[in-house]
């Protein structure tokens, strides 16, 4: 018996993972966070399979759940949204299941910044411009913000920052952003990225409060702020340059890797 942790993608049924989506298959248990997987996803779960609503659940009840599955040999298919290795609650379900010496996998899944990404058409990582990202967010009820990490902190680095369960605070985020990226700097906020009822704000860092009171959206929504999310005036990438030498292409009298030695 396993319980398999599967990261269901941001939203759309077909951006599960190919191994998610067998995992599912096979597990004739499947506890899912109900209140942001897609329903349609629970189409894999074979026929029969017991499926459990772990959105009005406990860690204890959930635990629970698991420690039946395994008294009786089934596999658990565990499915959270986005991907696991954020926010996802995942560690301290790992560290129950380990203290119960219950066997697990995790099979990671798209997260919800590259969905948001994927609807701007955007590289957030441009040559000479960003080549960061950071995923952050603003203090919550569940859990608070470790002392330093703050979002003026992060944007004094100019990085290209995504900004997760905040648009409920949109007008801290503004003030606290202005300063280090300017009114001008390009923003969005996406909600519910990949699913059919996706919305998309571009604005600008000096929108964002405004475009979250008139926009009502969910605090699921995230916000986005960076030069990238809408530059043009970037240098091309040296890496599919014609006298740029690598590996695969070598150039030059005296290739770093001469041919022939592609595969080594």
């Amino acid at each position: 018996m396993t319980v398999h942790f599967i990261g269901a993608g941001p939203g759309a049924a077909d951006l599960i993972t190919v191994r998610g989506r067998d995992l599912l298959a096979a597990s004739p248990v499947c506890l899912y966070a109900g209140s942001l997987v897609p329903s349609e996803l629970l189409a894999h779960c074979p026929a029969g399979a017991r499926l459990v609503n772990t959105a009005p659940m406990s860690l204890e009840d959930i635990v629970a759940e698991i420690r039946a599955a395994h008294e009786q040999g089934q596999d658990v298919a565990r499915l959270h949204s986005g991907d696991l290795s954020i926010w996802s609650a995942m560690g301290e379900q790992l560290r129950a299941l380990r203290e119960l010496d219950i066997p697990y996998t995790v099979t990671p899944g798209v997260p919800s910044f590259s969905a948001a990404a994927a609807a701007l058409e955007a590289e957030l990582t441009l040559p000479g411009s960003c080549q960061s990202v950071v995923l952050t967010r603003t203090s919550g009820r569940a859990s608070s913000m470790p002392e330093g990490e703050t979002l003026a902190a992060f944007a004094a680095t100019g990085a290209v920052l995504a900004i997760h369960l905040s648009v409920h605070v949109a007008e801290q985020v503004q003030q606290e952003l202005t300063s280090h990226y300017g009114a001008d700097c390009p923003a969005a906020i996406v909600w519910r990225a990949s699913w059919p009822d996706e919305q998309l704000l571009r604005i600008r860092v000096g929108d964002i409060a405004s475009a979250a009171q008139s926009n009502p959206l969910q605090r699921s929504a995230l916000i986005l702020v960076g030069a990238t999310l809408s530059q043009q005036d970037f240098g091309n990438s040296r890496l599919y340059a014609n006298d740029y030498d690598r590996r695969y292409r070598p150039r030059g009298d005296e290739p770093r890797f001469p041919r022939g030695t592609e595969g080594a």
